[in-house]
């Protein structure tokens, strides 16, 4: 009875262990990385916050332009506020480097304000993965430029942003 106990708890742990990993995981291949930044693109393009903050750990570190925030949670409400303010987003990313558990990105997004002004912005993300392929750092810089309708890139069909 006692082995049979032993192996339930050892699948259960086993489960729960699949349920908390976000493959691909490090150490990170130029295929895997790629598919990191792929899902991570795709991700960000529904505009779901609670969706993003799945592929982070639970105490996750990020700095965001000037903003610094740890946790799940508090990544939830700053996306929340940001495509409150950053109506329309679409992004672009791409690889830039990669190395055991880091990667880099270079991106770029398009989104306009309450005004209808549009902006592009530019920036470089720097991202540190945990063994179960969950984010556990995320540095971003980010510049804005402001952009008219006509300069736009991203013009693809707005994706959903329900769950």
């Amino acid at each position: 009875m006692r082995g049979a106990s032993l192996r339930n708890a050892a699948l259960n742990q086993s489960i729960l262990d699949c349920m908390n990993t976000f493959p691909p995981l490090p150490p990170f291949t130029e295929e895997t990385a790629r598919q990191k930044v792929q899902a991570a693109e795709a991700a960000w393009n529904t505009r779901i916050p609670e969706r993003v903050a799945l592929a982070y750990t639970e105490d996750s570190e990020w700095r965001n332009r000037a903003e610094f925030v740890n946790g799940r949670q508090a990544i939830i409400d700053l996306l929340r506020r940001k495509w409150a303010r950053e109506l329309d987003y679409r992004l672009r990313k791409e690889l830039w480097a990669f190395t055991g558990n880091r990667i880099a990105v270079r991106f770029e997004y398009e989104f306009h304000d309450d005004t209808g002004q549009w902006y592009r912005a530019y920036g470089n993300e720097n991202w540190e993965f945990a063994a179960n392929g969950l984010m556990q750092r995320r540095f971003a810089s980010i510049n804005d430029l402001p952009i008219a309708e006509a300069e736009r890139k991203f013009r693809w069909e707005r994706t959903s942003n329900t769950a």
